[in-house]
């Protein structure tokens, strides 16, 4: 046999095969040698029915199978926006992204929030100008979604930041004015110049028609991909910008539809009501939440958006109301978010992040507890009635290592046992109501197996 090796000079292929490994393995040199998925788990798509999130097992088209085909969906999710700036890197670096994949997964969790952008001309920049990509990075997030579709979890994949952290809107005007465009120095000028909303659609369409260099799989053919999200928490710097930031959530809607009719797509609201809504001041955490040019029902009613996005935020919104007063506010704030998406949109509505301060002493701990149960609370009732409250995603989730992306809200889950439980309880009595629409479950996973309700 070893001459046999010898004489076909396999020696040295085999030298070169196991070298190209190595380096992939420590360096995630993609451009050596690109070793592609062979089989994935299989996953089915999401899409929402009315008030609920379904998922259609199985693709049956008879119509009298149709409702036996059709599970209801009540999310447990949490957001971690940094996979993507994790996976960058091979090695240990992109192992913490997988890491905090498979423990979501461990703890029931099936739907993940992050970023799919990072806009300028950072050494991680996923678009560096316009139409510019940076294919390692965008490798990054080929990595992110082959592993979440490994662990049975779902993405939402938010496009574009309101805020200035990883370029943001105000990245798309500074590209604008490079090139010599006159357009206005306001940040609100990405919802209606023509040049700024082209660069965008140009960002969405290579997003969309991406071929996952893993597996092989177009993202808008991948399951594993919840939603789109068209910005994170939209403002207007101006009130008198929300009819432009209304045209140009139906522009976009409509454009990421026309290029993907097989994911959800959301706007990335805070969930504030606009001037015109009456309830505005009595839900409102304040007089200036009003003020930022979005408003909660007018932006969720527009045709192609499938679900509506909240947030919440109680202690830093109302950050001198005493526990009670916040407790009460957020559940109030919850109610009306699940009675519009009831009585008035008609849609589901997903909390898409849900943050409470994180201190040190374990009177604080006790305190987050209570808030993110108040929410807990608020869903498992909506799916018991099978109302609109369709889940809550935790702001945010880190692992050991990555503490440079935390923030006031952000903690590692299994460092906070109180917390975890919390966490791990909302995800078994959701699937306990639901055990269809589990899918880890579905893929032989089970972390509630034990469990109480």
């Amino acid at each position: 046999m070893e001459a046999e090796w010898r004489d076909k000079k396999l020696y040295p292929l085999l030298g070169i095969l196991l070298l190209s490994i190595l380096l992939y393995l420590n360096f995630g040199n993609t451009n050596l040698i690109s070793f592609p998925i062979l089989r994935q788990p299989r996953l089915d798509f999401v899409s929402a029915n009315s008030t609920h999130f379904i998922i259609v097992n199985g693709g049956g088209a008879a119509a009298e199978e149709e409702e036996e085909n059709q599970s209801a969906v009540y999310v447990n999710g949490w957001n971690s926006y940094w996979l993507m700036q994790e996976s960058v890197w091979g090695g240990p670096s992109r192992s913490k992204a997988s890491k905090m994949l498979q423990r979501g997964a461990q703890m029931g969790l099936t739907v993940c929030r992050t970023w799919a952008f990072s806009d300028g001309n950072g050494p991680n920049a996923l678009q560096i100008s316009p139409g510019v990509f940076n294919e390692r990075v965008f490798r990054g997030l080929d990595y992110v979604i082959v592993e979440a579709r490994k662990h049975g979890i779902r993405l939402v994949l938010s496009l574009v930041n309101n805020l200035n952290n990883f370029g943001g809107k105000a990245q798309y005007v500074r590209w604008a004015q490079e090139a010599g465009i006159n357009v206005s120095s306001s940040s609100d000028s990405f919802f209606s110049h023509p040049m700024i909303k082209d660069y965008y659609k140009s960002y969405v369409k290579a997003i969309l028609s991406r071929k996952n260099s893993l597996s092989g799989v177009k993202y808008s053919d991948e399951p594993a991909i919840f939603a789109w999200e068209l910005m994170n928490e939209p403002r207007c710097e101006s009130s008198s910008s929300a009819p432009i930031l209304q045209a140009w959530i139906t522009e976009m809607a409509a454009f990421v539809k026309s290029l993907d009719q097989k994911h959800l797509v959301t706007v990335g609201l805070e969930g504030f009501y606009g001037l015109n809504t009456t309830k505005g001041p009595e839900v409102n955490p304040g007089e200036w939440a009003a003020s930022l040019g979005s408003d909660f029902i007018q932006n969720s009613a527009i045709e192609n958006i499938d679900f509506a996005s909240v947030h919440a935020y109680p202690d830093s919104w109302i950050p001198h109301a005493d526990l009670e007063e916040k407790t009460r506010y957020l559940s109030q704030w919850v109610d009306s978010h699940i009675s519009d998406g009831d009585q008035v949109l008609k849609k589901p509505i997903l909390f898409t992040e849900v943050g409470s301060l994180v201190y040190v002493n374990n009177q604080s701990i006790s305190d987050k507890d209570i808030l993110l149960n108040t929410m807990y609370d608020k869903i498992y009732e909506s799916a018991k009635k099978r109302q609109a409250g369709a889940g809550a995603l935790i702001w945010q989730l880190l692992v050991e290592g990555v503490e440079e992306y935390g923030d006031r809200f952000s903690f590692i889950a299994w460092d906070k046992p109180s917390t975890y439980k919390l966490i791990l309880k909302q995800s078994c009595r959701l699937q306990s109501i639901f055990p269809k629409s589990s899918q880890n479950r579905k893929l032989g996973k089970d972390p509630c197996s034990g469990q109480l309700p």
